[in-house]
């Protein structure tokens, strides 16, 4: 079965749709060019290294413990990644590091303890980076919506304190609607999957040359393994932020909003 060899020539030439993007933003005044240039500079960059590190892991002789390693340092970046996106909200690299861990410790226990896959390092750091990439976007608009609807409902909230209501069962209505709007996308992405979307998975199984039954039973694996894992990352950020907006005595400490 003939698989797909891109090479530099084909990177090369796919850099036409990164010309026809920057046009399109020169043309419409988007003033997105130098954001475009750069994004694209950095992704060939990082993508480099990345290719040039997991040829060291994913060596015979590697030891485990790199792969590991790798996983801890994924999500490490994640949490500044995601701290870095949540401006002015105290402790968020701390919630961030702690859901993302969570999430990830759940979904490779079930995958790894249940023997959905092999415990090998070209399945556990392709696994992991799945997971915290499509997590970090659902993590950000939780933390996000969390202190927006905080901020927005704060008199409902102060009432509820002053009628004797704990601080967080005040706020835990705003809260739960933080918490749905950073899981609903995900939820709408998987009902559309195979319908619309070819997933990137099975999209590149498929062009490496597996069976197609086998790359579509992987990327149902994946997908389900997203799911839940966007899941625990929304409700351990979003509780995690409403924890740090209210005290022990049962007020509000919203940040500056200015």
């Amino acid at each position: 079965m003939t698989t797909v060899d891109v090479g530099f020539l084909g990177v090369a030439s796919s850099l036409v749709l990164v010309v026809v993007a920057l046009v399109l933003s020169m043309a419409e005044g988007l003033g997105l060019e130098r954001s475009i240039l750069w994004a694209s500079l950095r992704a060939f960059a990082q993508m480099m290294v990345i290719g040039a590190g997991l040829s060291l892991v994913f060596e015979p002789e590697a030891p485990m413990v790199w792969s590991w390693l790798w996983v801890a340092a994924m999500v490490l970046v994640g949490a500044a990644t995601v701290s870095s996106r949540v401006g002015g909200l105290r402790g968020t690299f701390t919630n961030a590091l702690l859901a993302l861990g969570c999430a990830q410790a759940v979904s490779l226990a079930v995958v790894y303890g249940l023997g959905v896959m092999p415990l090998e390092p070209r399945t556990l750091v392709p696994v992991a980076g799945m997971l915290l990439g499509n997590c970090i976007g659902a993590t950000v608009l939780a933390a996000r919506r969390t202190l927006a609807e905080v901020q927005a409902h704060r008199d409902d909230i102060e009432v509820r304190i002053a009628l004797g209501w704990a601080a967080r069962d005040a706020v835990r209505p705003h809260l739960a609607e933080a918490m749905r709007t950073s899981v609903t996308p995900q939820v709408e992405q998987t009902k559309i999957i195979g319908l619309i979307a070819l997933p990137g998975t099975m999209t590149g199984l498929l062009l490496a040359g597996v069976d197609p039954l086998d790359a579509v039973l992987t990327q149902i694996v994946v997908v389900f393994l997203i799911l839940g894992s966007v899941a625990v990352t929304a409700v351990l950020v979003g509780r995690g932020t409403a924890r740090r907006l209210t005290t022990a005595d049962h007020r509000l400490v919203l940040p500056p909003t200015g």
